[in-house]
């Protein structure tokens, strides 16, 4: 069973938001990471970039297949995690401590349009 974390926000595409302040950092989930196995690749956007939600914001590559990374918020980019150029597999040791990306968080209301840990766990059993 993959983990879930609790006070985290999921979607649909497997992405999660922590939020702290006025900034989220996004990552991809547990179950996505266990859906694509060996993470050898993470394709990431620029400092400054605007993400939008919905929209794609970069990829994840496997030795099984590449997964597009789809931002669950709208906002822009403040940082992004360098460790992944040189160590993708750092996500399938811990996806939850090696998020992707860093943003400032343009319309929190987004938030409320994502899933709890309850509801992204029945998402991911159905």
């Amino acid at each position: 069973m993959a983990k879930v974390l609790e006070g985290l926000c999921y979607s649909e595409s497997h992405e999660y938001v922590r939020v702290e302040g006025e900034f989220g950092y996004i990552g991809i989930t547990d179950f996505a990471q266990q859906q694509l196995g060996n993470i050898v690749y993470v394709d990431l956007p620029d400092v400054d970039d605007d993400v939008e939600a919905g929209e794609e914001f970069g990829a994840v590559e496997s030795v099984k297949a590449a997964s597009d990374l789809i931002c669950p918020v709208s906002g822009t980019v403040v940082e992004v995690n360098e460790a992944l150029e040189d160590s993708p597999e750092l996500i399938n040791q811990d996806a939850f401590a090696n998020w992707i990306i860093k943003v400032k968080l343009s319309d929190t209301a987004q938030l409320e349009d994502l899933m709890d840990a309850t509801a992204y766990e029945n998402f991911c059993n159905k």
